[in-house]
């Protein structure tokens, strides 16, 4: 019997769509948000929970080079929920619409056996212009992300560790005010609204895009699986929060880990063409070049300040699929 375990979860996407009459095609950005499985609603604010799933379909939208035009919300809401607190998730979202742009939203409700679930999809429009303009990849093109990384699966680990401290009666809040930052990076994960319009006016068009929702390990394979190239990331070129090795240390957690394999960052990770470098680094000086597109025999690896190179292990990709991309 195969398991999912043997073949990952795109293997098993595309073992599905080879036996079917359907080609696999980027899809709609969409997201499902389950209490239980993705927030838990014991220490989760209901405004940065709406705010969080909308940021989550938007930056899909951003990665590919997209202006938000129409969002689709609908909300299982199970008895124990009560209507102001479903008006508290709608705020959250209708602040993230505002703050990204989007001109039609859509709401609609139904009953949840399981507690709250949410489900957005957002549609979005790019360029003509940046269509004509999109380059090929090629090798050594810059891999490069727009924000910190790992925060958000530190910070979530933080609010387990009070929420365990709280059932025993031992709540200190200190933890929480010294790394909100980690935390505000899981509860309520921000985009510029304005990346992909300042890319369309300093004439930087990225030739691939990915949102980093499931880790940097993760992206990195789909950018190389789009491509057909390898990626090299650098381990001492990884963002992080100020105090995330403190924070690390403190939960026996490695940062490099949580930002390669942690995953609900919502940074994006674009390709940039080479010949760009300089007037990427003038322009977009908050953001960090990690790495660099590679031979297609170089894999995917994360090279270490030594010098040593690693490969990817990612989520849902086969432990073969990593081995020899």
């Amino acid at each position: 019997m195969t398991r999912f375990a043997d073949i990952g979860k795109k293997e098993a996407l595309r073992q599905l769509y080879e036996g079917s009459p359907f080609k696999q095609t980027e899809p709609t950005a969409h997201r499902v948000l389950l209490e239980g499985v993705d927030f838990n609603l014991v220490y989760f604010p209901l405004k940065h929970l709406g705010y969080k799933a909308v940021t989550a379909v938007t930056g899909e939208l951003y990665a590919q080079l997209r202006h938000p035009s129409s969002l689709s919300v609908v909300l299982g809401v199970s008895a124990k929920l009560d209507y102001p607190q479903i008006q508290e998730v709608w705020a959250g979202i209708t602040t993230a619409a505002k703050e990204h742009g989007y001109k039609d939203v859509s709401l609609d409700l139904k009953p949840s056996p399981n507690g709250l679930c949410i489900s957005v999809s957002a549609e979005g429009t790019r360029l003509k212009l940046t269509e004509v303009r999109r380059p090929k990849a090629k090798t050594k093109d810059l891999l490069v992300v727009t924000g910190r990384l790992g925060a958000a699966y530190l910070g979530m680990q933080v609010m387990e560790r009070e929420l365990a401290r709280f059932d025993k009666g031992e709540s200190d809040r200190k933890e929480l005010e010294q790394y909100k930052m980690q935390v505000a990076a899981y509860l309520k994960p921000e985009l510029d609204p304005g990346i992909v319009s300042r890319l369309e006016e300093t004439e930087i068009i990225p030739s691939e895009g990915c949102l980093i929702s499931d880790g940097l390990a993760d992206a990195v394979k789909k950018i190389a699986a789009k491509t057909g190239l390898g990626a090299k990331v650098y381990a001492d070129r990884v963002p992080f929060e100020g105090n995330s090795f403190e924070l690390g240390r403190k939960l026996d957690l490695d940062p490099v880990s949580a930002a390669m394999n942690g995953g609900e960052d919502f940074q994006i990770l674009y390709v940039v063409p080479l010949l760009s470098m300089e007037k990427f680094r003038r322009e977009f000086q908050s953001f960090d070049i990690i790495g660099h597109l590679a031979l297609p025999e170089a894999g995917t690896v994360l090279v270490t300040p030594e010098g040593v190179e690693l490969p990817l292990r990612a989520q849902g990709w086969a432990e073969e699929e990593t081995q020899n991309d």
